[in-house]
């Protein structure tokens, strides 16, 4: 049975290999500023090494059209078919994870980005969710309006109880960064819930300490995508 399931995982790279906990992006707008997995994960990871299995987190990224969704996504160099499809509720039903995407180069996707995780939170229960504000196309403005965008965008991530980054997508900075820190905070939560479950019982994690990216993206007339995490 293990080997037949062996064979249905994609092997994870090295490179995604999350040893201790990823850094935020800035300290202004930060969830949490741990540097490692809370403690009982740390053990149940050690202790399932060499098992298999899969945790599976469900990320809905969402902004307006042309912001760079599907290029932040890609650049994550994920595995699998884009799907489009049609929106609905069940799109950000359950979600995990919401990522609000915006332009640092056009300042009126910022303000669009409140009402974007309004439609998504009216499915969640906002305090069972992390939510992410990020910046894409860094390399297409200069370090002085980047600055300035960014003050703003903390602002907004503060009153969104979210955590700010900015990307690019075509160089690659922070991307990899961005997407490890989404995955460990993602998996982390994942196995705490799992653990109070089971109540002392070993949680079903596989390895525990290697994150993968699979995708399952949909894309709408606003430009929605929505993207699965999962650790193995």
């Amino acid at each position: 049975m293990k080997s037949n399931l062996m064979h249905l995982v994609p092997p994870v790279s090295r490179d995604r290999i999350i040893s201790k906990f990823p850094k935020w992006y800035t300290p202004e707008a930060c969830l949490q500023f741990k540097e490692h997995f809370q403690g009982q994960v740390r053990t149940a990871c050690q202790q399932s090494i060499g098992t298999v299995g899969l945790k599976i987190s469900k990320v809905v990224v969402v902004g307006d059209l042309y912001v760079g969704k599907t290029s932040l996504i890609n650049r994550w160099d994920t595995a699998g078919q884009e799907k489009f499809k049609c929106i609905a509720s069940a799109y950000y039903r359950g979600a995990e994870v919401i990522i609000t995407v915006f332009d640092l180069a056009d300042i009126q996707t910022l303000d669009h980005t409140k009402q974007w995780l309004e439609d998504a939170l009216r499915e969640n229960e906002p305090d069972s969710i992390f939510i992410f504000l990020v910046g894409t196309k860094k390399d297409l403005v200069s370090d002085a309006v980047c600055e300035r965008t960014e003050l703003d965008a903390i602002r907004l991530a503060n009153e969104m109880q979210a955590e700010y980054w900015s990307v690019s997508a075509k160089t690659g900075e922070n991307v990899k960064e961005f997407f490890s820190r989404v995955a460990a905070l993602a998996f982390e939560q994942s196995m705490i819930k799992e653990m109070e479950k089971t109540a002392g019982h070993m949680a079903q994690i596989g390895a525990g300490n290697l994150i993968k990216l699979e995708k399952n993206m949909m894309e709408t007339p606003k430009g929605n995508s929505q993207v699965s995490l999962s650790c193995c």
